[in-house]
């Protein structure tokens, strides 16, 4: 996996990386709620030249069932080039593909036939716990030095404490726990960073006995699930700051710093206040040494017949918005925001990211609303907007429609089917694209995460030089 000259998907800068040529493939995973089939990598052909265009053209099975494929990334991105990367010459070709409910690793190989990943390593739920003791692998990013995988889970049993492992960059084997002094972190979720200033940035959701079995009532209104951020020194893997947002937000989920090396703030979704179903965005930023958060959007829920919510939902006669994913543009201009509850994507200027400008959305699918695609106006849409990433150039988004299985089935009881959409934007706004709608049987009866492009997307690398 070694080049002589660096990988051409490798790019220095935000602004060299937003000018890649367009993705011609889309890489998701394909899960089996069930259990009976094995999960799946399933290809999907973006190149709005091809005859396949919009249509699934390769498809991986991995070897055993129970896996739950989620979140998954690349071995290697622009992380690569920066001066302090000790492997300059790797090359991105692997897909880092987690089981978070099975804890095994999937190492596939996209090289020889980029419509049919290859196997080429499991690594498995036991060599987590012995070598990292975590279990429950969840996000993957591609570090200078390493990869760098986040779990929920301790590696024996339910609880806690979750963290992050690194991988090897060039075997794959599992190195170790990447925290030197975790403090009073417990929950985790996500991760990210920004590289030149030695910070990384955690989240937490909860312990796999807290989320496994689907969302739980007592907890989520006892305050149980996680709502604190995390600033850990990168360079000594000891944790510095925690901010506390204060406990009616639960579940601090998706981190999405600016991609700007010289830039020290971020974005971070909250799925939901307790107090009245909204859901939030905030921005950190570092001032005099220090971090803090402040709350820069307000999404309320949306008033709703019980007779049409779910049973969890009925008391409350109100759909939450339930943001559970957001992505920030290469160029850190536009933060796109899923409201998988109430099935729309939104879109913010967040050029100024502490006073943002809804801009637009677009309904899909949504607990009430079940708003269909253009392509197929007569079928009414179960899930919504969920896992979204968007194109390097910042000219397409993808969403899939699927959040987790168990808690699919508490929120779209009668079934959250799937679905992948692309939506082209641009400064006039956000288009659905009628060409481009695999849905239903084309994923073979799974249900559809995570997406990622071929040769990078906006949430896949991190740079160390400014534009």
């Amino acid at each position: 996996m070694t080049r002589w000259t660096p990988d051409p998907t490798f790019y220095p800068s935000p602004g060299a990386a937003a000018g890649a040529p367009p993705e011609k493939l889309a890489y998701v995973a394909a899960f089996d709620r069930a259990a009976e089939k094995p999960d799946a990598i399933a290809v999907i052909d973006t190149d709005p030249a091809s005859p396949e265009y919009g249509r699934v053209v390769g498809w991986t099975d991995l070897p055993h069932t129970g896996d739950e494929l989620h979140h998954f990334g690349w071995n290697a991105c622009s992380s690569a080039l920066c001066p302090t990367a000790p492997h300059p010459h790797v090359e991105r070709r692997y897909l880092i593909v987690p089981g978070l409910r099975s804890s095994r690793i999937y190492v596939l190989d996209t090289l020889a036939d980029p419509r049919n990943p290859r196997l080429v390593k499991e690594i498995s739920a036991d060599e987590l716990a012995e070598k990292a003791n975590y279990s429950r692998p969840h996000t993957i990013h591609c570090g200078p030095d390493g990869i760098y995988v986040s779990a929920l889970g301790a590696g024996q049993g339910g609880d806690g404490p979750g963290g992050i492992a690194i991988l090897d960059h060039k075997t794959f084997d599992v190195r170790g726990q990447w925290e030197a002094d975790r403090g009073d972190q417990h929950l985790a979720y996500d991760f990210w960073w920004h590289l030149t200033q030695d910070v990384l940035v955690t989240s937490e959701w909860g312990t796999p006995d807290m989320i496994e079995d689907g969302i739980v009532p007592e907890l989520l209104l006892g305050r149980k699930y996680g709502h604190r951020i995390h600033f850990w020194d990168l360079a000594k893997r000891s944790l510095v700051q925690t901010v506390d947002l204060g406990d009616q937000y639960q579940m601090t989920l998706e981190l999405r710093p600016a991609h700007d090396p010289s830039a020290t703030h971020g974005f971070l979704g909250v799925v939901i206040s307790v107090e009245d179903l909204s859901a939030s965005i905030w921005a950190w930023h570092r001032s005099d040494g220090s971090f803090a958060v402040r709350k820069i959007i307000d999404i309320p829920a949306e008033p709703a017949d019980p007779d049409l919510l779910p049973p969890a939902l009925k008391p409350f006669g109100a759909v939450p918005p339930l943001v559970t994913d957001i992505d920030l543009s290469v160029d850190d201009r536009f933060l796109y925001v899923s409201c998988w509850g109430t099935g729309e994507l939104r879109r913010y200027d967040v050029s100024d990211p502490f006073n943002p400008v809804f801009l637009d959305s677009v309904h899909l699918g949504g607990i009430v609303r079940r708003t269909p695609h253009p392509a197929f106006p007569e079928e009414r849409l179960a899930g919504g907007p969920q896992m979204v990433e968007v194109s390097r150039d910042g000219k397409r988004v993808y969403v899939t429609n699927s959040l987790y299985g168990s808690w699919d089935d508490q929120f779209y009881p009668d079934g959250v089917g799937a679905w992948l959409a692309k939506i082209d934007a641009t400064d006039e706004g956000l288009t659905l694209d009628d060409r481009f709608f695999p849905h239903g049987d084309e994923f073979r009866g799974r249900r559809v995460h995570q997406t990622r492009l071929q040769g990078g997307d906006a949430s896949s690398d991190s740079y160390c030089f400014p534009s």
